[in-house]
């Protein structure tokens, strides 16, 4: 029998991956709730399994004491020496054999329980403790079940979901495929541990390209900034710590072999690589490519960026669906104002004509202009965004002329850029207008049916529809007034 439980826990061990002694403390507690089963749930009880023979004892532990408080662990000094002898003195412990077969099956059933459930919550922490150090790395499951949108993947020890949000929009998940999946979170619940997946957030993108970049792999060539549109289009930006690696060829590979094996991986996915530049307007410069940018303005305070690209390139800075645009804003983390050449050069043009200076609002005295003038407030929208409690301490300044300065240019702040938004569009539309072609085709389509083009189609000069070739012509008056004669009418047939 001790062989066989030997037995049993080694093999309870080996296919559970748990360390021996988890599963022989499991089964010791077991047993201790199968004796109290049995003699109390107050009853001290110590049970002991050999690790190495497997044996098991269980034995009922009484303190010796002078009075009695509690039966269940206690045993006066006169029964103690009745039943032990006359060497047993006050505060020894005395112990009972107990034997197994004796606890009843309920009993039993009440152990297994109890093993069972300490084998599931050491398993389930050591399946925590597995993957919770394993965040942000790519490991490699097979689709179990797909419920309600949901991807549950067997990693082989555990289960893990991939929610409907974190996957590729298009991408077909079935039964029994095998895929590379990133964790993204471990959680520990009460039903036991629960492993996140994901194959749209960023990093496994970045991931998958430390796996095929040996130089990532080696700290050689870094990955900066990632911005992702799962399953349509990405843009990574990676620098070299060494001068003699190119971080753009390494990630490519010979014949754009790395970067494919990427793209298949993601279902597809485009992959721009361009190099990085702690330099902003270099960096948002490479970031809109394939478009090549004229100017770049930077407004450092709001972090945005206005840039003005040719008329030629506008499309191609904005990309399909505006993806082009809304990745490098992401990859470069700056707001990105994109205009073309020409609408800057009439932006420009409206505002400079336009613009009103500070001295010129209502409320401005000369004195007043001077003081604010020294504290670097020359413009209305300077003093639009001053703090009050900056603009209220300036030399001449009180409580009610400060708020009525403040307000007054807000007021013509807001209504100046109002007249220039609406400026600029009329001119943009204006010229829209300048541009139409010249020849409009469309009335060449109405005039199809006149009689000037039937006149055409006769003279052989224009092809005729395939609805008028065949048109029956008017008849003239010696056709209408000519009889019909049948050819066959009254012949006699040879024989």
């Amino acid at each position: 029998m001790d062989h066989n439980v030997l037995q049993a826990l080694n093999e309870i061990a080996r296919e559970k991956n748990i360390d021996k002694a988890i599963i022989i403390e499991s089964l010791e507690a077991g047993l201790q709730s199968a004796a109290r089963k049995k003699l109390g749930a107050e009853a001290n009880i110590d049970a002991k399994v050999d690790p190495v023979t497997g044996a098991m004892s269980v034995e009922m532990v009484k303190t010796v004491v002078e009075e009695v408080d509690d039966p269940d662990t206690d045993i006066s000094l006169e029964e103690a020496q009745i039943e032990f002898g006359e060497g047993v003195e006050l505060g020894d412990e005395l112990r009972w054999p107990l034997e197994v077969d004796e606890f009843g099956r309920n009993a039993i059933l009440v152990a297994k329980q109890i093993l069972v459930q300490k084998v599931r919550e050491a398993e389930r922490a050591q399946i925590y403790e597995e993957y919770k150090d394993r965040v942000n790395e790519i490991i490699v499951g097979t689709v179990q079940q797909v419920d309600r949108g949901n991807v549950l993947v067997n990693l082989g020890r555990t289960e893990a979901m991939m929610p409907f949000r974190e996957q590729i929009r298009g991408e077909k998940l079935h039964q029994g495929k095998t895929v590379r999946c990133f964790i993204i979170e471990v959680l520990d619940n009460a039903k036991g541990p629960q492993v996140i997946l994901s194959r749209s957030h960023p990093g496994f993108l970045k991931a998958l390209f430390e796996q095929e970049v040996p130089e990532i792999q080696e700290k050689i060539v870094e990955i900066k900034a990632v911005a992702r549109e799962p399953g349509t289009r990405s843009k990574i930006a990676v620098v070299s710590n060494d001068d003699r690696v190119d971080p753009v060829g390494s990630c490519v590979g010979m014949k754009g072999s790395r970067v494919q094996a990427v793209t298949r991986e993601l279902s597809g996915e485009r992959v721009d690589i361009v190099p990085w530049s702690a330099e902003p307007s270099l960096m948002i410069a490479r970031a809109l490519s394939p478009a090549i940018v004229s100017h770049i303005e930077l407004h450092r305070d709001r972090n945005e960026a206005t840039v003005i690209v040719g008329d030629d390139q506008l499309s191609k800075a904005i990309g399909k669906e505006g993806k082009n645009v809304r990745l490098a804003a992401k990859l470069t983390e700056w707001k990105i104002d994109l205009v073309s050449a020409r609408e800057y050069g009439i932006r420009q043009r409206v505002i400079d004509e336009m613009s009103m200076k500070l001295g010129e609002m209502d409320g401005i005295t000369p004195e007043i202009l001077v003081v604010l003038e020294a504290v670097g407030i020359d413009t209305i929208d300077a003093l639009a965004d001053i703090p009050y409690a900056t603009l209220v301490e300036l030399p001449g300044m009180d409580d009610d002329l400060a708020e009525t300065l403040q307000t007054t240019a807000q007021m013509t702040s807001d209504q100046l850029k109002v007249m220039i938004d609406k400026t600029i569009a009329e001119e943009l539309a204006k010229e829209a207008e300048a541009e139409k072609p010249l020849f409009d085709e469309s009335a060449l389509e109405e005039g199809m049916e006149s009689d000037e083009t039937l006149a055409a189609f006769e003279q052989g000069d224009v092809p005729m529809p395939a609805g008028e070739l065949f048109k029956d012509l008017p008849k003239t008056e010696a056709e209408e007034e000519e009889p019909k004669v049948n050819p066959f009418a009254n012949t006699e047939l040879d024989d």
